[in-house]
């Protein structure tokens, strides 16, 4: 029996092959969809990622007969143990070969590593934060994956089982056609909306002129969000970290607010193009032709996938999604959209639900994150 031994990540080197192994274990998939090496790369860096103002990681390897053969990374979160009290040992990119040995030895390090900080329970796959990826896939294999989501083989499960873990979180993954959504269904109400709790719709067309906005939706989304089980705060450096990193990314014609009589943010949504076609074909690099594939998606897709969505407490249940649905539609017509992905939404978020209802939104995934007492 061959036996597998650990390595900490230490180096740059030892980190793009971290970051790598998955290119390796899922090199033969039509669903799973790489993420840009030096892009993953930098959020493992503690110099450029705000994340780890609060948080830390260790990352290790697994090997067999010299090979590389699984990953994982162990996170702790001090402001979600510090403030939320919740003494959690969270783990992702959590990636292995269908070898039981494999995945007990990552996952033993990661509840040895929860033991020494004297915390109570480890659970994963989970980010640093609720803007990383969640969860492992329970339904849904032969999807196509999204940029921020990760795949996984069907086996996953059952090495989280052999180690004794039990579900904790589920999310569900959806779909419905641009084709089959009325106008109908929100136009006349949005209107009624806006005169009745004098909102109004903010639209753009340059970058810069959503800048602006982008610290209030952070704190709206800090509000939205905040009821949710883990939810961490964003703060200040990262709100900078994230502008930079996603908006600059995102057609401004996709990021939609909705403000009061006080121009206080009462609504916002961010919608991105489909880039996993794109991304598969970079296959991890930006150049020479990464870039180009990328840039095509961003002006071409004809798949978008909701993003965010957040409604300040007070005006949800008043039709405020109508208001940013009612902005999307004419701008989707007139580039040909055929389908509106909705990245993971945990099972008991009726709040999200509820927006979507009248869509006939089809489950295309499910997930769920794993726990177990320590």
């Amino acid at each position: 029996m061959s036996t597998i031994t650990l390595k900490e990540v230490k180096s740059k080197k030892d980190l793009k092959t971290f970051v790598k192994f998955p290119f390796k274990l899922y090199k033969n998939s039509k669903y799973w969809v790489p993420p840009i090496i030096s892009e993953e790369m930098k959020s493992f860096d503690t110099k450029i990622n705000p994340v780890f103002l609060d948080a830390e990681a260790r990352l290790f390897l697994a090997y067999k007969n010299n090979e590389v053969v699984g990953r994982v990374a162990a996170i702790i979160n001090w402001k979600e143990i510090k403030e939320l009290n919740q003494k959690k040992m969270r783990f992702g990119w959590f990636d292995f070969i269908d070898d039981l040995e494999v995945s007990s030895a990552l996952l033993k390090k990661v509840e040895e590593i929860g033991k020494a900080n004297n915390l109570e329970y480890t659970e994963g796959p989970v980010g640093f934060s609720n803007l990383d990826k969640v969860g492992v896939m329970s339904e849904g294999f032969e999807t196509i994956s999204s940029m921020v989501t990760w795949y996984n083989y069907p086996y996953y499960i059952k090495h989280y089982e052999a180690e004794n873990y039990t579900e904790e979180k589920s999310y569900r993954e959806s779909i419905f056609s641009f084709d089959d959504v009325n106008p109908d269904d929100f136009t006349k109400i949005q209107s009624l909306i806006k005169r009745r709790y004098k909102l109004k719709a903010l639209n753009f067309t340059k970058t810069e002129d959503v800048m602006p906005y982008v610290d209030k939706m952070f704190d709206l989304f800090n509000q939205t969000y905040a009821k949710l089980s883990s939810f961490v705060a964003i703060n200040d450096v990262q709100k900078e970290y994230f502008k930079k990193k996603f908006i600059s990314f995102i057609n401004p014609e996709y990021i939609k607010f909705v403000v009061d009589a006080n121009d206080d943010l009462v609504g916002f949504s961010i919608v991105m193009p489909n880039f996993s076609e794109a991304l598969q074909k970079a296959n991890g690099k930006l150049f020479p032709l990464g870039f180009t594939h990328i840039l095509h998606a961003k002006k071409h897709s004809k798949d978008v996938v909701f993003y965010l969505i957040g409604i300040r407490e007070d005006y949800q249940n008043k039709g405020v999604h109508g208001i940013l649905f009612s902005e999307y539609y004419p701008i989707f017509k007139k580039r040909g959209i055929k389908n509106c992905h909705r990245t993971p939404e945990l099972e008991d978020n009726i709040a999200i639900q509820n927006i979507w209802k009248n869509f006939n939104p089809k489950i295309t995934k499910r997930r769920k994150t794993y726990k177990k007492l320590l």
